[in-house]
């Protein structure tokens, strides 16, 4: 059984002003090629396949274009609903979508047996069975009680998702016996994990509830593959629980990073291999700091990763200029002419007030209460375990006036 692994891809991505759309475009024609090239089974896409729950037309239609060609390529799908995706949006072409071997799990199910999913190869045969879990939502698997803390909260969805993933796993003996075929067992997942390395463009999911699940609360499976965090990796060591990561750079610390796909390949007798695919860098996003006159000697040549079709995203900061006022129009000077775009300028020193906005230009409307507390939080020279004691106490009271509301 040959499964590619993706998660992330952040369909509709409006990315300081500028779209995602050629970039996923090219992403989505080059996975097809993969898949035909590798002749894969089936495909997993763990999670967050838009950006917002009300993606834009362009992205839906990416989405559908690509659900019909996989299935020309011969090849099953299982999109699973992450905590960026919306579960109606989802969930509207749930039927439609299975006639195009198109498996759509948005969110937790009423019936469980709704997600334990016969996977089969080419040929038609059965070649794995998945415990198909999606973004976990409190409300899905836990009732609210009056008076507990955040700590006792996060210990109540911790053990909520753990008893989940067992029911699910215990399901997915029986189904195998109920076969009588050795087959091997895979989970998914769309969550932060102890251990994992996050990047600037990932957003905690369970603020308040659950910072992290730990690995070994996980099921027994042949393979778990994990989406949310946007790196890629390896967690506790472990060779089959992994996350994919994004398959484009979703922010610029990001960009340094080699996107890949993970080929899993797997048999009666479990996990064969995990081998990383990687992904061509469809648009070049780089950082550059330095005091203007460094930055007219590092910035242009970075042209030459660029063409005036595709220019550089560029993100600058500036340091030891502080006293200017025309740093926009010095620095547009600098790539004047040249295949580069900067898409954000930045001093070395920031005001609060502007460290408060997110690095792609939300708003405070779109930002939550303990997204502010935590980035007015950044900026304190506190120790961490004074940090880490001032978000708890802010968490349980924020989290306790909710329960009120």
């Amino acid at each position: 059984m040959r499964i590619l692994h993706t998660s992330d891809w952040h369909l509709g991505q409006h990315f300081m002003g500028k779209t995602r759309h050629a970039e996923h475009q090219a992403f989505i024609d080059w996975l097809i090629v993969q898949v035909r090239q590798h002749a894969i089974d089936a495909v997993i896409i763990a999670g967050d396949v838009f950006d917002t729950g009300a993606p834009p037309s362009y992205a839906r239609e990416l989405y559908n274009h690509f659900v019909v060609a996989l299935h020309q390529a011969g090849a099953q799908l299982v999109v699973l609903g992450g905590n960026h995706d919306s579960v109606a949006t989802l969930g509207e072409s749930k039927p439609l979508l299975r006639y195009l071997s198109t498996h759509v799990i948005p969110a937790v199910a009423d019936d469980i047996a709704q997600q334990v999913l016969v996977l089969p190869q080419r040929d038609g045969t059965p070649g794995a069975i998945l415990c198909a879990i999606p973004f976990i939502r409190p409300r899905d698997v836990l009732q609210s009680q009056a008076g507990q803390s955040a700590q006792d909260k996060q210990q109540s969805l911790q053990e909520a998702i753990h008893q989940h993933y067992q029911a699910l796993y215990r399901h997915a003996c029986a189904r195998r016996s109920a076969l009588g075929l050795p087959l091997p067992i895979i989970a998914s997942g769309h969550l932060t994990t102890v251990g994992a390395s996050a990047s600037e463009s990932v957003r905690e999911i369970y603020v308040g509830a659950l910072e992290a699940f730990p690995t070994s609360a996980f099921p027994p499976a042949d393979y778990i593959a994990l989406g949310h965090i946007h790196r890629p990796q390896k967690i506790g060591g472990h060779e089959h629980i992994r996350y994919c990561g994004s398959p484009i750079a979703l922010s610029f610390d990001e960009a340094s990073q080699q996107k890949e796909v993970l080929l899993v390949e797997l048999d009666g007798s479990g996990l064969n291999s995990v081998t990383a695919i990687a992904i061509p860098c469809f648009q070049v996003l780089v950082s550059v700091k330095g005091t203007l006159a460094e930055l007219a000697q590092c910035i242009p040549p970075l042209a030459a990763q660029g063409r005036p079709a595709q220019p550089v995203w560029l993100d600058v900061q500036v340091s030891g200029d502080d006293y200017l006022t025309d740093l926009q129009t010095r620095v547009q000077a600098i790539i004047d002419g040249l295949p580069l775009e900067v898409l954000r300028i930045r001093r070395a020193r920031q005001q609060a007030a502007a460290n408060l906005l997110p690095v792609n230009k939300e708003t405070l409307d779109e930002l939550t209460p303990f997204d502010v507390f935590d980035k007015r939080l950044a900026q304190e020279d506190l120790p961490a375990a004074l940090q880490a004691r001032l978000q708890s106490h802010y968490r349980d009271i924020v989290t306790r006036l909710q329960d009120k509301a």
